[in-house]
C-alpha cells in the first residue's frame, strides 16, 4: 500500500542528485579574469590569440588558474584582484603597442570559480542581474521617424532612376515631410509615370494632385510597409548592439526589445558609463570602393608615395591592399546580405540585395571593371577595415551580388553579419539611464538571501513542532524543491534578479501549503479510525486533487505575468512559474517517498507521529493509537 516501486526510488534519487550537481556552482563565486576580444571587425580571436595570451603571462611570471576561448574572445581567469590588474596591463601593452588604433578590447571580466568537473558537465552558475550585480542600464529610443525618411529618400532616387530608364519627363522628384512628391506638366506623362512606378514600387500609395501646369504625383508608404521598416530597423539595431557590447566582456548582457520603438539594454559589472555610451552610440558605415592593382603601385604607397587618389587599407589575414578614395556605393543601397553557397562551385559564399539605384550603379561598375577586384570597407571612427575584397567576374544586374571564393562557411557567415548590421539602422537616443555600484548588488544579495534562508527556517521550525516526522518529511521535501529549483535556473542559465529572489521566497511558502493539505488529509483519516497504513495512502490520494487544482490556478497567474510583463515583472514570473512546478514534484513525490521508506515497511504500524490529532468530544492523543 505504502510501497514505492524501485524505480521511482532511482527518478527520485536521480533527480535530487543532479540537482545537487547543477546547484552547487552557485556556491563556488565567481574569479577575477582578463577578457581579449577583437576591437576590428576583421580581426578574430582565435586559437592563435589564445596561445599568444598564454606566451605573454608565461614571459612576465605572472599564474593564472586557466585560460578558455569561447565567441567572446579569450578569457584568463586569476586568483585574486592584483593579478587580474597587472595581467590587463601585460596584455594591454603586448596586443595593442599603438594605444591610438588599439587592435583588441582588453577587459576585466568575472568568471565562475566552479571547478572544472562540474563545468565540464555544464553546470554553470546562474547570472546575476543588474540590481545584484551592479551596472549601467540604459533605455533607448529608436527614431522610427528618421527609419522611414531615411528610406523615403532612398525611395526618392529609386523613382527618379525608373523614370529616366522609362524616358518619362517630369519637372522635379523631392520629399516632402512623410511623403514622396513628383512635379509634371501634362496629365498624359503622369498617368504614365504612375504606370511604372506602381510596376517597380509596389509599396507606395499614389494619388494624382494638382491641375493646370501644376500636376503632381503623389507617394506615401503603406502601414504595412511602414511597419515592415520600424521592425527591421529595430532588429538590426539589436543585432548591431549586440555585436557591439561582447567588447566590454559582459558575461550576461540583457538587450531586448521594449514597446514599439525602445531597446533596453543593461549591462552588469560593467562601472565605465561613458565607455558603454560610446560604443553602444558610435556610428559605422559600409564603403564598396575599387582596388588599384597596377604594377608596383602597393610598393610605393607603403613606401610612402601612393598614387593620387588612393589609400591603404588591410586585408583580412593582414595583408596590405591598396585602395581607391572614390566610394562607388555605400551601405546605404544594402537592403539584405546572407550566407549561403555558390550555386556552380557550391563554395561559401555572401548573398547581397540592393535597391533599385544601387543595383543600377553596381551594373556599370561591374560592366566596367571585369577581372579587376572590388573592396568592401567597415568605416568606423574614421578608420577603415577591409571585410572583403573579391574578383569581378562578369557584369552583374538585377541588383542581387554574390561574393565567393576563399572563404569558409563560417567567414561567409560573419561577413554577412557585418554588411547586415555595421551600422545602426535608424538612429537612438538614450532617454534613461542608471547607474548601480557594486556595493548596492552585494547588499542586495545578502538581503536577499537572509529573507530566504530565515523564512526557511521559520517554516521548518512551526512545521516540526506541529507534524513532528510528518513535518520533517515536509521540510525535506521543502528543500528538495529549493534545490531543484536552483538547479533549473542555473541549468537555463537564467538571470537572477531581486524580483527573482523574491519568487523563491514566495515559492517555499506556496511549497509548504501542499504538504499542510497532505498532513492535515491524513490526520482527518486517522481521525476516523482509519488505520495508519490506509491513512497516509488515503490522504496523499486524496489531497492530490486539491493541491493540482490550486497550483494550476496559480500557474495561470504566473503565466499571465509570463506573457504580458516586461522587465522585473518577467523575472518573476520566470521563477515564480519553475517553483509551482518544481513544488508539485516535491510536495508529492519526494514527500510520499520518504514517508514510505520510514513507514511503508511496517506491517503492523499502530501509530504515526504527526502531532495532536483532535477528535470531537475526546481528549487529545498523540498520533494513532
Amino acid at each position: 500500500m505504502n510501497r514505492y516501486p524501485l524505480w521511482k526510488y532511482i527518478t527520485v534519487a536521480v533527480a535530487l542528485v543532479l540537482g545537487l550537481i547543477y546547484t552547487l556552482p552557485n556556491f563556488f563565486g565567481e574569479s577575477p579574469a582578463v577578457q581579449v576580444s577583437s576591437a576590428k571587425a576583421t580581426l578574430k580571436t582565435d586559437e592563435r590569440t589564445q596561445a599568444r595570451v598564454e606566451e605573454v603571462l608565461k614571459s612576465a611570471g605572472v599564474a593564472h588558474d586557466g585560460i578558455q576561448l569561447d565567441f567572446n574572445g579569450v578569457k584568463t581567469r586569476f586568483k585574486d584582484t592584483d593579478t587580474q590588474l597587472k595581467a590587463k596591463d601585460l596584455l594591454e601593452k603586448a596586443f595593442n603597442p599603438d594605444a591610438a588604433d588599439p587592435q583588441y578590447v582588453v577587459a576585466l571580466n568575472l568568471l565562475s570559480a566552479s571547478p572544472r568537473w562540474l563545468t565540464a558537465l555544464h553546470a554553470l552558475p546562474m547570472y546575476l542581474g543588474l540590481d545584484l550585480r551592479g551596472g549601467v542600464h540604459f533605455l533607448l529610443q529608436v527614431d522610427m521617424k528618421g527609419a522611414l525618411q531615411k528610406r523615403l529618400d532612398s525611395t526618392s532616387a529609386d523613382l527618379r532612376t525608373a523614370l529616366r530608364d522609362k524616358n518619362i519627363r517630369h519637372a522635379g522628384v523631392g520629399r516632402e515631410g512623410d511623403r514622396i512628391v513628383v512635379r509634371f506638366r501634362d496629365a498624359d506623362t503622369r498617368g504614365k509615370a504612375r504606370a511604372a512606378i506602381a510596376d517597380s514600387q509596389p509599396d507606395l500609395v499614389l494619388a494624382e494632385l494638382g491641375d493646370g501646369e501644376d500636376l503632381r504625383l503623389v507617394a506615401t508608404l503603406k502601414p504595412e510597409a511602414q511597419k515592415k521598416i520600424g521592425e527591421f530597423a529595430l532588429k538590426q539595431n539589436i543585432t548591431t548592439l549586440h555585436n557591439r557590447i561582447n567588447e566590454l566582456g559582459v558575461a550576461e548582457p540583457v538587450i531586448q526589445q521594449q514597446g514599439a520603438d525602445r531597446i533596453v539594454v543593461q549591462l552588469p559589472g560593467v562601472q565605465d558609463t561613458a565607455k558603454a555610451k560610446d560604443i553602444l552610440g558610435r556610428t559605422a558605415t559600409l564603403e564598396i570602393r575599387l582596388v588599384d592593382d597596377a604594377p608596383g603601385a602597393l610598393d610605393a604607397a607603403l613606401a610612402g608615395n601612393a598614387p593620387f587618389g588612393t589609400e591603404v587599407y588591410t586585408e583580412r589575414g593582414g595583408q596590405p591592399l591598396l585602395v581607391k578614395k572614390q566610394v562607388v556605393l555605400t551601405g546605404d543601397r544594402l537592403t539584405d546580405a546572407q550566407p549561403g553557397f555558390d550555386g556552380q562551385t557550391n563554395e561559401p559564399a555572401v548573398h547581397l540585395t540592393l535597391d533599385a539605384a544601387g543595383a543600377r550603379i553596381f551594373k556599370d561598375i561591374t560592366r566596367d571593371n571585369v577581372g579587376k577586384r572590388m573592396a568592401i570597407l567597415l568605416i568606423e571612427k574614421g578608420k577603415g577595415e577591409v571585410i572583403t575584397a573579391p574578383v569581378i567576374r562578369s557584369e552583374i544586374g538585377g541588383g542581387r551580388v554574390q561574393i565567393s571564393g576563399r572563404m569558409s562557411s563560417m567567414e561567409a557567415t560573419d561577413t554577412a553579419l557585418l554588411l547586415r548590421a555595421g551600422s545602426l539602422a535608424a538612429p537612438m537616443d538614450i532617454v534613461e539611464e542608471r547607474t548601480i555600484g557594486p556595493s548596492l548588488g552585494a547588499d542586495n544579495i545578502r538581503k536577499g538571501f537572509h529573507s530566504t534562508l530565515w523564512g526557511f527556517v521559520a517554516i521548518a521550525v512551526f512545521m516540526i513542532a506541529y507534524y513532528q516526522m510528518f513535518g520533517v518529511v515536509s521540510v525535506l521535501a521543502l528543500a528538495s524543491n529549493l534545490l531543484f529549483l536552483v538547479a533549473i535556473l542555473s541549468l537555463l542559465q537564467a538571470t537572477l534578479t531581486l524580483p527573482g529572489i523574491a519568487a523563491i521566497a514566495l515559492t517555499l511558502g506556496m511549497a509548504i501549503d501542499a504538504n499542510v493539505l497532505i498532513n492535515e488529509r491524513v490526520r482527518e483519516e486517522l481521525r476516523t479510525g482509519m488505520p495508519p497504513q490506509a491513512a497516509i495512502s488515503e490522504g496523499y490520494e486524496r489531497a492530490f486533487g486539491t493541491i493540482l487544482d490550486s497550483n494550476i490556478t496559480t500557474l495561470i497567474a504566473g503565466l499571465a505575468l509570463l506573457l504580458f510583463g516586461s522587465g522585473p515583472v518577467r523575472g518573476f514570473a520566470v521563477v515564480h512559474c519553475l517553483g509551482i512546478l518544481t513544488s508539485i514534484f516535491s510536495s508529492v513525490v519526494v514527500s510520499r517517498a520518504l514517508v514510505n521508506l520510514i513507514y511503508g515497511r511496517q506491517k503492523k504500524l499502530t501509530k504515526v507521529a504527526i502531532g495532536q490529532i483532535w477528535k470531537p468530544g475526546t481528549a487529545a492523543v498523540n498520533g494513532q493509537k
